[in-house]
């Protein structure tokens, strides 16, 4: 007879730990990473204007933006295990519609986007139930080094693979998305606390607006975890536009990418050097030193190779920033508003990905490409001033914080 039972390594649950965490993320990471450079080529291709290209963005990040601000209002019906396993199936049906191609392209990176959003806030939620605010750095470090595969050999993989055959990287990306949603449910098999919260009605996040805005730390750490997106935007989506613009070729896009993404495997030494300092420290050198690169590749713009090599070694600051640019934020969330702040603050992904084209749509109309890295390098520097507001110990554990300013516990 047939065995229809669930197998062993199914049924048996995963701690939801730091590292069972970080493991899903990198799971995620490989199945975002094979088509990191993918889409804009995809894109530029179908469509032939960087412009309409800008424009098709920003209208994704607007549906977007509204799906993740949405995920709250649905676990209130559905659990959020559930919510979770839809936003992996968006990963699957964009895949499809990526394997389609043409006029199709955009509705797959629709898709994707919205399962990016609705993944974030769910696991988020789940991590901040679960990881105690000391590891949430820790945590940040392994899921940036698990991901580092996938962040690295995905871009420059993804568009080899579309140049030999166009719906390979899509099929990759969707088997990995069927991976980890096994990989999930492995998670929540026995994790009842989780599961447990996870059923707990969620208040419209809309309502938590006004106290999320209420906040300083919130709204700065908030910025932070923009600003470093739209950097992220430019690098991704308008470095490898400008070296098709200027002859060097459509794969530098994706091995700038994989270049950067090396440097993911360098976050446990970010991460010490960080604590041997402290958040604000980290935040502060991560945007001045990423701005000024920007600033300096849109100076050098007539010089393509140079222009993608500068951009390269500010990419390296981004990788800082996903280190600790989120810390500010995730440090200040009072418990009992996690799930709903977890929903706001994931919002950031979705308003710099509208934000990002639609500055650059308007940019396009009067300067170069390069207007582009000169726009998101000024908004580094200005976050870079705002992050000189933090508090001088944030992060530092709390005995070394305590001797420090001469306090009793």
């Amino acid at each position: 007879m047939v065995d229809f039972s669930v197998p062993e390594w199914v049924r048996k649950p995963v701690s939801p730990g730091v590292r069972g965490f970080a493991l899903l993320a990198g799971i995620e990471a490989a199945a975002r990473g094979i088509l990191l450079s993918v889409f804009p080529l995809a894109m530029y291709r179908a469509l032939g204007d960087a412009g309409l290209v800008s424009e098709l963005y920003f209208l994704v990040g607007i549906v977007s933006l509204v799906s993740g601000l949405m995920v709250p209002l649905l676990t209130r019906a559905v659990p959020r295990r559930w919510v979770f396993s839809l936003g992996t199936g968006l990963y699957l049906l964009g895949a499809a519609f990526g394997c389609i191609g043409g006029l199709l392209v955009p509705v797959a990176l629709l898709c994707n986007s919205i399962a990016t959003a609705t993944v974030f806030v769910c696991f988020n939620a789940y991590v901040l139930d679960t990881v105690g605010k000391a590891e949430l750095g820790r945590l940040e470090s392994l899921r940036l080094l698990y991901g580092g595969i996938g962040w690295t050999l995905g871009p420059v993989l993804g568009v080899w693979l579309l140049n030999w055959w166009p719906v390979t990287p899509f099929v990759i990306s969707g088997v990995v998305a069927a991976v980890m949603l096994v990989s999930f449910w492995r998670m929540r098999m026995g994790a009842g606390r989780v599961i447990q919260r996870a059923k707990r009605a969620s208040p419209n996040p809309f309502v938590y607006l006004p106290r999320f805005l209420g906040q300083p730390r919130l709204v700065a750490g908030w910025l932070f975890a923009v600003i470093r997106s739209c950097g992220w935007w430019v690098y991704i989506v308008y470095l490898p536009i400008f070296a098709v613009e200027n002859g060097l070729g459509d794969s530098v896009g994706g091995v700038a990418a994989s270049m950067t993404n090396l440097g993911l495997f360098t976050a446990p030494l970010m991460l010490r050097w960080m604590q041997r300092r402290s958040v604000r420290q980290g935040v502060r050198t991560g945007f001045l030193l990423c701005g000024s690169a920007f600033l300096l590749a849109t100076v050098l713009s007539l010089v393509p190779w140079a222009t993608v090599g500068v951009m390269v070694l500010g990419s390296y600051c981004l990788v800082l920033l996903d280190i600790c640019g989120g810390l500010p934020f995730l440090m200040s969330v009072k418990p009992s508003e996690r799930a709903e702040m977890s929903a706001v603050y994931s919002s950031f992904r979705d308003v710099s990905g509208i934000l990002t084209p639609g500055v650059a749509w308007v940019l396009l109309q009067m300067v170069p490409l390069a207007g582009i890295f000169a726009a998101s390098g000024a908004a580094m520097l200005a976050a870079w001033a705002v992050a000189g507001r933090l508090h001088p110990q944030l992060g530092v554990p709390g005995a070394e914080r305590v001797r420090g300013v001469g306090q009793h516990g």
